[in-house]
């Protein structure tokens, strides 16, 4: 099977990161760890290019909107979290949960706010299909 990328956007979403990042591997799944990469950032993300399109699976978690860039970077299925922590108009993550429901990039779903446990699981489930 292949690799979960499990990325961050800042520092301050590590928590359901590392929620979704134990959880994955419980499943038997390799995880990489990609945090305070900015995934709503290109220039962020450029020196983890590799990483990014060897992924099977990736798992973006942000504050804000942060599906967007990685979505249209990677050619493999995105699962966008949102979390409860940002700023600005942030409303306990409801703003990154709608704007990452309505991202343009193709191949993106979307989980509820803080759901790394939710994420991991379907991303181990999209990951073991390759396996059958």
């Amino acid at each position: 099977i292949g690799t979960i990328v499990v990325a961050t956007a800042g520092t301050s979403d590590m928590y359901v990161a590392e929620e979704a990042a134990l959880t994955a591997e419980v499943f038997g799944n390799q995880v990489t760890r990609l945090y305070d990469v900015g995934v709503a950032g290109l220039h962020r993300l450029i020196s983890h290019v590799d990483e990014i399109m060897s992924a099977s699976v990736i798992i973006a978690i942000a504050g804000m909107e942060g599906a967007l860039v990685i979505g249209g970077m990677a050619d493999c299925p995105v699962i966008a979290v949102p979390t409860s922590v940002g700023y600005g108009a942030n409303f306990g993550g409801l703003s990154a949960l709608l704007s990452m429901l309505n991202s343009c990039a193709s191949g993106v779903s979307v989980v509820n706010i803080d759901n790394g446990f939710g994420a991991a699981y379907q991303a181990s489930m999209i990951n073991h299909m390759r396996a059958k």
